[in-house]
């Protein structure tokens, strides 16, 4: 299939910033990875499935979550172009992950099988390069993530919330008040608290 036509040609572009890539390297792709399409509210993996493959979310918006008893608790969102994928011991053994991916949109993703990642390490020196500059992205990322959760006041988290990138308007309100560690209702408040102070600077 011509590189041009190619489904995977949002996954190439997005690695291509990291390192050129060989049409070696790309049909390797092209042999393992299929393209998904995921309704809304649709688990994309959970508990019950093997946890055998990294997605590239090519559209659409994602949460990552855990269970608690009967609560789920929100860990992070992708709004599209990027790997996302479930917690995964760096041994590398088959297993199934306690975290369930889930569409919270209409959903477009690459699958990746890990079989062919790691193949890609081992036969293409450029894959090693690529996933180390991949690491230090979702490392900060999850850095980042871990000083949200540890900031004491609900109202100072949600202020560093507004800071990052995220596009917290598309997310439902539960799902935003689970991953800030609050109740819906004090989310409900506290963004009626600023969004009133900001409705007045802009009147």
């Amino acid at each position: 299939m011509p590189y041009s036509t190619s489904f995977l040609r949002p996954l190439f572009d997005y690695i291509e910033q990291f390192h050129p890539l060989s049409a070696a390297f790309k049909a390797e792709h092209e042999k393992s990875c299929k393209l998904i399409h995921v309704k809304k509210n649709k688990h994309i993996l959970s508990p019950i499935d093997s946890n055998a493959s990294l997605y590239f979310l090519v559209h659409g918006l994602v949460r990552g979550f855990i269970r608690d008893g009967k609560n789920d608790i929100s860990t992070w969102f992708s709004f599209g172009n990027e790997l996302i994928g479930a917690i995964r011991h760096p041994d590398q053994q088959p297993s199934h992950s306690i975290e369930y991916l889930q569409a919270l949109e209409e959903c477009q993703l690459i699958c990746i099988p890990y079989t062919l990642i790691d193949s890609m390490y081992t036969n293409y020196p450029e894959a090693n390069l690529i996933g180390r500059k991949l690491l230090a992205l979702h490392y900060y990322a999850a850095s980042e993530r871990s000083i949200l959760a540890r900031i004491p006041k609900a109202m100072s988290r949600y202020r560093k919330l507004q800071e990052s990138d995220l596009d917290i308007n598309r997310i439902p309100q539960r799902y935003l008040a689970s991953y800030l560690g609050m109740r819906l209702e004090t989310l409900s408040r506290i963004r009626n608290k600023v969004l009133i102070p900001d409705y007045r600077l802009c009147s």
